[in-house]
């Protein structure tokens, strides 16, 4: 995709190697790389046809402190509540939530007990097996010396499969003065912990440090409480030393910015959400360099102003879509239903076609599906001419293949649920969150907005072809 203002990410290879290991992957298997922390790229593709992908969030209320919500996404853009009031402990408070999957099969979330202006030397445990009803498990001092304040406690997996929780703390000697330490869980249960460990490198006045792991080096994110801004720092063992590499607005984040948290996407890209804060927004961001480079924050829709300080729990689940390649399709839209994909001009619109359209306009409407050019998981379109579906100026249109990583990017869609019973939806393999959608009977990839409107106009329903 070419355009003035955006530079396509770097290209995924297809792996067709997880597309045979998806195929024996029970309900909810979790991906390993999408274990917080770990952010290897040999699983970065599409779901596999019969598997969908699908995040968790389990975020404080930017109203309430004393309870979470369970949202899920399955493009990691559009999250949607699947319950209110989720969880709520049975004294203090919930902020700071951060939520992972264990090799029990449950899910857990650690946070922060107390509210800022309280004393806070505990840190709080729950767990689920279905994400949406919690039990409440243990509230745990963290054993630090003088300790005034733990805050944010992060779940982090190594690669060894040691669970750990990197949590901020303060001493009575200056309570505001926040430095990162790790937690060890020392037996399967997580009930106990090792003694803290200091990170060393980060440094005191470091607040939020969320890990994770790409090849060897582990990669700190950490919000300065000095400056205000989300620092970057690496490291070759868990505890250090890590060497701050970025500071100010080093990402063009802005500052006021906390609580980072990363997943990777389905097409290898890495995206962070931090809390906006000093604005009561969220933000998202994605790197397809090892986090050198960012694109611009966007706002989340839907929760944006809503849920305040989350983790993000990423799996591959059954059950998803499934659309057959090398067959001929119309796509009907599911809330215009007398209307169907066709080709104008080289542009896909959205006319109205019947049994009475003549044969020409039948056949600007049939495409054949075959895989993603640039993951075989994905799905590309192929008109009868031989030109492919793309994105061009987000603009929906068909051009001659010409081989290159760009195009093959640009013509790849991954397939999510429509609204409607038999609906898809298809997203850019290239832009996460921008999905085909009509709007004045044209289609464009455009960024999801979080409405039920903009998910009814990116539905579309494959039926026989026309021609």
């Amino acid at each position: 995709m070419t355009t003035p203002d955006t530079a396509s990410p770097a290209r995924q290879p297809s792996r067709r190697s997880l597309l045979r290991a998806l195929a024996a992957l029970p309900a909810t298997a979790l991906v390993l790389g999408e274990l917080p922390g770990l952010l290897g790229t040999a699983v970065a593709a599409a779901p596999a046809r019969g598997y969908a992908t699908r995040y968790t969030i389990v975020p404080f209320l930017n109203s309430d402190d004393g309870t979470v919500n369970v949202y899920e996404s399955d493009d990691a853009t559009d999250f949607r509540l699947l319950k209110a009031s989720a969880y709520t402990p049975p004294a203090n408070r919930i902020r700071d939530a951060s939520v992972f999957k264990h090799t029990d099969g449950y899910y857990y979330v650690t946070y922060t007990t107390h509210t800022w202006q309280d004393v806070s030397t505990t840190i709080g445990f729950a767990r689920s097996s279905d994400r949406v009803n919690w039990t409440f498990l243990y509230d745990y001092t963290v054993p630090v010396t003088g300790l005034s304040r733990a805050w944010a406690p992060e779940w982090f997996v190594d690669s060894d499969g040691s669970v750990n929780i990197i949590v901020s703390c303060s001493v009575t000697s200056d309570e505001w003065i926040f430095t990162p330490y790790l937690l060890r869980a020392t037996d399967s249960a997580l009930n106990s912990w090792s003694s803290p460990v200091v990170l060393t490198g980060i440094g005191p006045n470091h607040i939020d440090t969320f890990i994770v792991k790409a090849g060897s080096a582990y990669h700190a994110f950490t919000k300065n409480e000095t400056t205000k801004y989300i620092e970057y720092a690496t490291a070759s063992a868990l505890t250090g030393p890590y060497t701050i590499q970025r500071t100010g607005d080093w990402a063009g984040w802005g500052g006021t910015r906390e609580g980072p948290a990363l997943i990777q996407l389905d097409n290898g890209g890495r995206r962070i959400f931090f809390d906006g804060y000093g604005d009561g927004s969220y933000y998202y961001s994605d790197s397809y360099d090892t986090f050198a480079t960012w694109s611009a924050p966007k706002k989340l829709p839907g929760i944006s102003g809503t849920a305040r300080h989350f983790t993000v729990v990423k799996e591959t689940v059954s059950g998803g879509p499934s659309l057959p390649t090398d067959v001929a399709r119309s796509f009907r839209s599911a809330n215009y239903t007398t209307r169907y994909w066709q080709e104008q001009s080289a542009l896909l619109n959205l006319p109205v076609v019947s049994a009475s359209s003549t044969g020409a306009a039948k056949q600007a409407s049939s495409f054949t599906v075959v895989a993603g050019l640039a993951d075989a998981n994905g799905v590309s379109f192929r008109d009868a001419a031989g030109n492919y579906l793309r994105h061009y100026d987000f603009r929906g249109r068909f051009d001659a293949n010409d081989g290159t990583a760009a195009f093959a990017k640009d013509a790849t869609f991954v397939v999510r649920t429509g609204t409607s019973s038999g609906s898809l939806r298809f997203e850019s393999y290239n832009y996460p969150g921008h999905y085909l959608r009509h709007y004045n009977y044209q289609l464009r990839a455009e960024a999801a907005d979080g409405t039920a409107l903009f998910r009814q106009d990116s539905s579309f329903v494959p039926v026989t072809a026309w021609a």
